[in-house]
């Protein structure tokens, strides 16, 4: 079993190629994705709420932001009612990009479902719930061990 995962991965390995594996996450880390996610969703996030969301310090989130503001995809401003509050929210090129990066997902996802079966489709869902309630599992074994989590600098 494990020799046909190592062959499974070789095989998709070769056929992403950095032009579709670029279209895909449009040039994105995984935390600029559900920091548009989130984005597109809320509107006005302010940053604690951001960092809570990526699972992230604060400052390891306003880094992030930084570099997403540097692209021109999000706009930081002030609330006029509590000027120490800072709120993120999307730019025009921000919500393009996340439309694209929707339409991008839908393309694939598409693409793949329909090469289904209504009963693989069923199989594969089953599937995808015990892979979901297997990362949960190990997700609250973090949290109550205390386990330190090693955080990628962007």
């Amino acid at each position: 079993m494990q020799e046909d995962f190592f062959a499974f991965i070789d095989e998709i390995r070769e056929l992403l190629s950095s032009d579709i594996w670029n279209n895909i996450l449009l040039n994105c880390s995984k935390n600029e994705v559900f920091v548009f996610w989130l984005l597109y969703r809320k509107e006005n996030v302010n940053m604690t709420e951001i960092a809570e969301y990526i699972h992230v310090p604060l400052n390891t989130a306003t880094g992030i932001i930084a570099k997403m503001e540097k692209k021109g995809y999000i706009i930081r401003d002030r609330l006029k009612e509590d000027k120490r509050v800072v709120v993120v929210r999307l730019t025009e090129q921000g919500i393009a990009q996340v439309k694209a990066l929707v339409d991008e997902i839908t393309y694939y996802a598409v693409q793949t479902i329909t090469e289904f079966s209504q009963e693989e489709m069923q199989l594969f869902f089953r599937m995808a719930k015990r892979f979901t309630n297997v990362l949960k599992k190990e997700r609250k074994k973090e949290e109550q061990t205390g386990k330190v989590r090693k955080i990628a600098i962007e």
